[in-house]
């Protein structure tokens, strides 16, 4: 058996950090956009000999540099699925294609981990619903529900708690990853440092969406791990986007990836290009309606 599914990225068009939680998670409030910037995962699997087959998982990838064991969350996502099905498998390989910059808060590693999910599904004819598809991904990682679902949502929760919402209005969004690296623990930990209330730029955003118009919804791009990392580099990509017209730039998820979003597509290109003569990483992309799609064999 051999099935294959494009996963796309995710930006966050806002992120508010609510505060930290008991059990040490942290609430949030934001606005996830899925974007037309895929990896390509191919599953390949041999019949388990028994039902309660435990074969192995084999983890591959096209990309030097990314993890290819049990700690890579495509592995994690497979376990989890037969785990939940109380199911067995025979021999498996995962295989990514990696497009989606890693270490960049794109969700590259959590599409990967959804589409392992949304191919098993198809792949033993489960049958589960999107929901249950998310409550695994979940146990996964917190973005690994969105890249399920895709298109436009508020997330709340860990993260995990999805609501569609308006999709955002057509245009061309820029993305572009600086070559640095941010901890998302150390971002946490500087987030909980914060005096004060907190503000939320989600419930200002939602409303834009309803607007259906870029514009609006440009104004309130926000990212509370942008606030109170103060990264110069993040500063200097937004400044070349709004010089080349962006309506609005933010940095996504704990970073290092930085998008402006654009009306123009002819402008949208020709801040990329003034991108590329400094960032090896940039991209033109589009907003998308939908998550993890089965690619036709």
């Amino acid at each position: 058996m051999r099935l294959s599914a494009k996963a796309p990225a995710k930006i966050n068009l806002t992120l508010d950090i609510l505060g930290r939680r008991p059990d040490g998670y942290h609430d949030v409030s934001m606005l996830m956009q899925a974007v037309s910037l895929y990896e390509t995962v191919t599953v390949t699997a041999e019949p388990g000999d028994t039902p309660d087959a435990d074969g192995e998982i084999t983890v591959t990838c096209d990309r030097p540099g990314v993890p290819c064991d049990s700690s890579n969350i495509a592995y994690k996502a497979a376990k989890a699925f037969f785990s939940y099905c109380k199911m067995g498998h025979g021999n498996m390989t995962i295989h990514i294609e990696k497009k989606i910059p890693f270490g960049a808060g794109l969700a590259g590693g959590s599409a990967d981990g959804a589409a392992v999910i949304v191919i098993l599904n198809r792949m033993y004819e489960t049958h589960l619903k999107e929901s249950e598809l998310c409550e695994i991904g979940a146990k996964v990682g917190a973005d690994v529900p969105f890249c399920i679902v895709g298109g436009t949502c508020h997330a709340t929760g860990t993260g995990t708690t999805l609501k569609k919402t308006r999709n955002l209005p057509k245009c061309h969004i820029v993305i572009c990853k600086p070559e640095i690296s941010i901890s998302t623990a150390e971002a946490y930990a500087l987030a909980d440092k914060r005096t004060g209330g907190t503000y939320s730029y989600t419930d200002l955003c939602i409303p834009a969406l309803f607007s259906a118009s870029v514009r609006n919804v440009s104004d309130f791009l926000h990212n509370d791990f942008e606030e109170v990392l103060c990264l110069p580099e993040i500063n200097k990509v937004k400044k070349i986007m709004y010089g080349k017209k962006a309506l609005g730039a933010a940095m996504s998820g704990s970073g290092s990836a930085v998008f402006g979003i654009f009306i123009s597509k002819s402008a949208a290109v020709k801040c990329a290009e003034e991108l590329q003569k400094e960032y090896k990483e940039v991209f033109v992309t589009e907003p998308v309606k939908v998550g993890c799609e089965i690619l036709p064999e």
